[in-house]
Parts: structure tokens; sequence; C-alpha cells
């Protein structure tokens, strides 16, 4: 019988190891897999790269991960957002890793991680700094840079509804990254508010299916990281 429930956030995470290339849901506070990112810190791996639209919120979450230094690399498209700060200031001393991609980039990157495409062309990017050492081609006389795909070990994400065997359903904008972060990663965890018998999902509705899930958390109460927000304190050098 296939069954890809776990008991426990930490049973689910117990064999990521140093090193390992993670990517991990989310836009701004929406979407993100805040338990299962806990569930990490607790673990111990450290060195990790990560893939994220942000930087992390305040000092919950991706910023908390990121606060203990378990982080060498981050990938993300808004690394200075409102609430940020944590990111910040680890920059600024050298600590961490940057590699800044476009959205739409780091979306396609991380869909044709999925698909097993690895490398695209874009024209996004053209004749910035982000073209620096990237192969760039000519197409109907328009010049286009050379990305790679993104592929990783995990893939944390959160959805609104799992069955036991990881067909997911999200809510509303909180899907964002989650299906093509589904795709391209070799173990996908996912944490969900409900789970569901199987059938009671319409098939028509799944986002996600369970092919690309391989293990999933009952979550009932997820975090809302927006109500830990207010306290945080400023983004380095006032910036907000």
């Amino acid at each position: 019988m296939i069954d890809k429930r776990v008991a426990h956030a930490a049973d689910a995470l117990s064999d990521v190891p140093d090193g390992a290339v993670i990517l991990v849901s989310g836009f701004g506070e929406a979407g993100n897999p805040t338990e299962l990112v806990h569930a990490l810190l607790d673990q111990g791996a450290r060195e990790l790269t990560v893939v994220n639209n942000n930087s992390g919120n305040g000092e919950i979450g991706l910023a908390l991960l990121l606060r203990e230094k378990r982080v060498r690399k981050l990938i993300c498209s808004y690394p200075r957002g409102s609430h940020s700060h944590v990111f910040d200031e680890l920059y600024r001393n050298g600590d961490i890793e940057l590699e800044l991609v476009p959205q739409g980039t780091l979306a396609e990157r991380i869909r044709a991680g999925g698909a097993g495409i690895p490398a695209f062309y874009t024209a996004t990017g053209v004749g910035t700094d982000l073209a620096n050492g990237k192969e760039c081609r000519s197409f109907d006389r328009r010049d286009y840079l050379l990305e790679t795909a993104i592929a990783a070990d995990y893939a944390l994400i959160k959805a609104e509804r799992a069955d036991r065997w990881g067909n997911l359903v999200y809510n509303k904008a909180a899907r964002n990254f989650a299906p093509v972060m589904a795709m391209a990663a070799r173990v996908t965890i996912v944490q969900a508010r409900e789970i569901t018998d199987l059938g009671a999902i319409d098939p028509e509705h799944i986002v996600t299916p369970s092919i690309f899930v391989d293990r999933v958390v009952h979550v009932p109460r997820p975090v809302n990281e927006s109500d830990f927000l207010e306290s945080s304190p400023p983004a380095a050098g006032g910036v907000r």
C-alpha cells in the first residue's frame, strides 16, 4: 500500500546531508514551509545551498536558518525584501554567497531541472552584470543568454491538502514555486494543512500529482509568518 505520510517533520528530514541543495517554496510570506525549515534547523545539516524566491522574513523560517549560518549559498530573486535584515547582515559581512537570478529565469531554471532540460536561452539579463561569464548567442538578430537548469537534492514545499499518495492542492497564490520545485528535486517533502482520504480530491483539481512527492507531513496549524514580523528589527541600514 502506498502511503507517503510521515508522522513527524524531524523524521522526514533526518537524511538531509551537509552540503545539500534544497529548494524551498514561498513568495514573500505566502507558501513558506516554515515548520519543515525549522525541522531542518533542528536536524543540523550545514553548508547548504538554498533556492528560494526571497531571503527569508524576520527571524523565522528561512531567515532563522540563515541566521544560524547553516546556508553557504542562496540562489534567489529578491534578497532585499522589507523583512530580510538577517540576509543583509550576513551578506555585508561576507558570510554568505548570493546568486541573483531574475524571477522568471529562476522559475524556468527550476522547471527545466524537473523536465530534464540542461539549459535554455533567454533574453532576460542581456547587457547587465547578470550576463557576466555566461554564453551569449544571437537568434533572429536578438541576443540571448544561456541559463543552466536547477535541480536539487531536496524540495521543501507547503500544500493546503494532500492524500496519502502525495497528490497535492495549494491555497491560491501560496502555490507559487511549489509545483516546479516538486518536479526538480530528487526528494520532495511536503507539509500539508489537511490530509484527506484517497478520492477526496477531485483529480481535475490536483496541481502536483503524487509521482513528484516522496514524503508528506501533516501540519494542521501552520505558522503565519506575517504574525511574527511586526516585532522584527528593521532591515540593515534602514532599508525597507
